[in-house]
């Protein structure tokens, strides 16, 4: 590698260095089951307080959104490489029909937010 690539490659570093991910939406990873009385919806949240997180039911759209924070980060402290984005997060899971009226169960541990939709649950309530 010559001189100039090299100092090219130490000035790609520094730049990189300088933006820190964050101020953008993102979009979790979800993984969608169907079960006999409904769907399971698993989220990757890591690092976001369950309070922090808002689900919605339109139609046939599930919306999942919040945000999530960096508290490590504070006066004095400087960052040397960031990866992780801390910003708000929208996730939207359209189904092949209305769920709208689905009974929600949603269980938030070790970074993987479960939401259960229940669809006999609403069908038997309605009636």
């Amino acid at each position: 590698m010559s001189g100039e690539s090299l100092e090219r490659y130490f000035r790609m570093i520094r730049d990189d260095r300088q933006s820190r991910p964050s101020g953008r939406l993102w979009c979790p990873a979800a993984d969608v089951y169907r079960s006999k009385d409904g769907w399971i919806v698993k989220v990757d949240l890591a690092g976001i307080k369950p309070a922090d997180i808002k689900i919605t039911l339109d139609d046939d759209v599930l919306r999942i959104s919040g945000s999530r924070r960096d508290g490590t980060c504070g006066e004095g402290v400087s960052h040397y490489q960031l990866e992780i984005t801390y910003s708000r997060f929208e996730k939207m899971i359209k189904f092949p029909r209305s769920i709208e009226h689905a009974a929600i169960e949603r269980d938030y541990r070790d970074g993987l937010l479960i939401v259960r939709l229940r669809e006999e649950q609403a069908k038997a309530a309605r009636r």
